[in-house]
């Protein structure tokens, strides 16, 4: 079991990293802004979910494949571009076809939750990130190193959901006024599909 004063450094220091302007809070603030503040807090549901599969993979070293990988850095990286593209095109389709928010339009609950778990699990940087920060802070000397990295992945989960939440919260307010304008909501629509693009060119840009 890591300290309590190692534990307070370490939240302290994923807050900090979940404030930092990056593809998940934009993520977040678009599908926050298009379908309301229950959206945003299902997408950052799901990008938590893809970050409990980060620290799984960590702490029982499967992510070493991946740091040593090309082949698999690139297979993920290319896969999760690819939705982003989709996502994109769903997008751009949703501002030239309707300019209503009609519930039969909006993405389910379980879609959302989907996306933000592919967003996140596809994205190689975050295996990386996690492989180089989540260590930093395990002890041998306090413990086998597994049970470390799984609590240190679950408090990083804990601050995403504290900053995450928050923004989807923000953004789900201003999205509500947004859309009370035919007009915003295509804006709204285009906007969406440009920042999924530049996600996937991002993504797809990455480098080990």
């Amino acid at each position: 079991m890591p300290e309590f004063d190692v534990l307070v450094v370490f939240f302290a220091a994923s807050v900090a990293l979940g404030l930092a302007p990056g593809p998940d809070n934009i993520f977040v603030i678009t599908q926050s802004a298009l379908y309301g503040r229950l959206a945003g807090l299902v997408v950052t549901l799901g990008l938590c979910t893809g970050l409990l599969v980060h620290t799984t993979a960590v702490a029982f070293g499967i992510a070493a494949v991946f740091a040593a990988s090309s082949m698999a850095f690139n297979a993920v990286k290319f896969l999760g571009a690819a939705y982003l593209m989709y996502l994109a095109w769903q997008a751009f389709r949703a501002g030239t076809t309707s300019l209503s928010v009609k519930q039969s339009n909006n993405p389910s609950l379980a879609q959302l939750y989907f996306r933000g778990i592919v967003m996140n699990v596809t994205n190689p940087k975050v295996v990386i990130f996690f492989l180089a920060f989540l260590p930093q802070f395990a002890d041998p000397s306090v413990g086998p190193l597994a049970p470390q990295l799984l609590i240190f992945g679950c408090v990083f989960i804990c601050a995403t959901v504290l900053i995450f939440g928050s923004v989807a919260w923000g953004s789900g307010f201003l999205g509500k006024w947004l859309r009370a304008s035919p007009a915003i909501q295509m804006g709204l629509n285009r906007v969406a599909a440009v920042v999924f693009v530049g996600l996937a060119v991002r993504l797809v840009t990455a480098e080990r």
